[in-house]
């Protein structure tokens, strides 16, 4: 077909994109320009093209930092174990909902199991401080009516980080298992007819067809959050972590904002932000190799 026809044909698909795209150059792209900061020993009153030039010298100043190297190997400890517990937690969840048979349970569940995502990450840590508290939590003030010594879940490193996980994943599994449910509903009802017929149960029809059906989206899934690595959300680990568990807690948005906006050295907080962005493309790139490599199936 003609491409000045295909395009007079479709021209309303194409005018429906121009709100996508100018969101992208303006939000996505635009924004790229500030990288030269981090090659720039940055003055908020000259500008960026008003500030000096000074190479590589504060990535070597933040290579020299001790508490970069911490938080990095925090970053990516919190993230393998999201990625540990936090990934597959939607995928169990999205096929149980799936194998129910009674429909307004269904509903409820999926209702109650959404709540979380929509939660303000303040309000959850309130709730956590609530729950979780030492002195004054629910569950420590139980634990100390039977006797027993509080539980330091929010001031000892290793309880908070099991506290960290599991608050994660109670906020993250019912929105995730959106995904997964969308993608069961494509499943050929006559697969698993078939599978009744030669007397298969519920078990074996989730091993061999729920599970191979789901595997293009998990890898897909898997890929995005292997590069999401040394990445890690600022509102969380800031608002359930305090300077007791500053050993675990203190990860690379942390830092950001406590030498970009607390101290004012935005050429050291884009640094960082650089670094964060070529070792995530890294990531996601050296994962969608392997998956296509070992499980051929891919991204890209």
């Amino acid at each position: 077909m003609n491409t000045r026809v295909y395009l007079r044909r479709y021209w309303q698909l194409y005018m429906l994109l121009i709100l996508p795209v100018a969101y992208f150059l303006v939000f996505k792209y635009g924004p790229m320009y500030g990288i030269i900061i981090a090659f720039k020993d940055f003055n908020f009153f000259q500008g960026i093209n008003g500030s000096e030039w000074i190479g590589l010298d504060a990535f070597k100043e933040v290579f020299a930092m001790s508490d970069f190297y911490k938080t990095l190997r925090n970053t990516l400890m919190l993230n393998f174990l999201d990625l540990l517990f936090s990934f597959p937690a939607p995928l169990f969840l999205a096929i149980m909902l799936y194998e129910l048979k009674t429909v307004w349970f269904k509903k409820i569940s999926q209702t109650i199991l959404y709540i979380p995502h929509f939660i303000s990450w303040v309000i959850i840590g309130g709730i956590v401080y609530q729950v979780f508290g030492t002195q004054s939590g629910m569950i420590n003030n139980f634990v100390t009516s039977l006797g027993f010594e509080a539980i330091p879940f929010l001031t000892d490193k290793n309880d908070w980080l099991i506290t960290y996980l599991i608050v994660g994943v109670w906020q993250s599994a019912g929105w995730g298992t959106i995904i997964y449910l969308a993608a069961l509903t494509g499943i050929n009802r006559e697969l698993f007819e078939a599978a009744d017929v030669d007397g298969a149960g519920r078990l074996r029809k989730i091993w061999s067809i729920t599970l191979p059906s789901l595997k293009p989206t998990i890898v897909t899934l898997l890929i995005i959050n292997v590069g999401n690595m040394i990445a890690i959300g600022f509102e969380r680990p800031y608002i359930i972590g305090n300077t007791a568990v500053r050993d675990y807690s203190d990860v690379l948005s942390t830092f950001v904002y406590r030498i970009g906006i607390e101290s004012g050295q935005y050429t050291l907080a884009t640094v960082v932000g650089l670094f964060q962005a070529v070792v995530g493309l890294v990531f996601v790139l050296g994962a969608n190799y392997l998956s296509k490599k070992l499980a051929d199936q891919s991204i890209i």
